[in-house]
């Protein structure tokens, strides 16, 4: 899939509210790289971050994944700046899939929050 074709199913399957600014920046194989962008004036709360969070997973594992189970770890608080999202598949297994993301603030240098997630593929039937 490429990146424009990423980028338009995430913002066709996805809330608006989920979005935050989302740019497609690379996307390969299972690997995908994302950047969300802060309205002016707000700030990155929790549940912003961890939407973000899922919105990497998926993206990597598949829109149709859900998470099952997730593991967050908070290394630093967030930076009113952009943010870096690194997500790929670690391992598929049937219809689970185990995935991780990296968030950053601005650049990919220094992590923010780090998570790994188990996701299931639920298909349409």
């Amino acid at each position: 899939m490429t990146e424009d074709e990423l980028q338009n199913l995430i913002e066709k399957t996805l809330p608006a509210a989920d979005l935050h600014g989302l740019f497609v920046e690379e996307c390969q194989d299972q690997d995908v790289r994302l950047r969300f962008s802060l309205a002016a004036g707000e700030a990155w709360s929790m549940p912003a971050l961890l939407s973000l969070v899922d919105t990497a997973l998926r993206a990597a594992a598949g829109l149709e994944a859900r998470l099952t189970h997730l593991n967050v770890t908070v290394l630093k608080p967030a930076q009113a700046a952009d943010v870096l999202a690194l997500s790929r598949v670690i391992r598929r297994d049937g219809d689970s899939i185990h995935a991780e993301v990296w968030l950053f603030s601005h650049t990919a240098i220094d992590p923010m929050l780090h998570a790994t997630a188990s996701l299931r593929r639920f298909l349409p039937g």
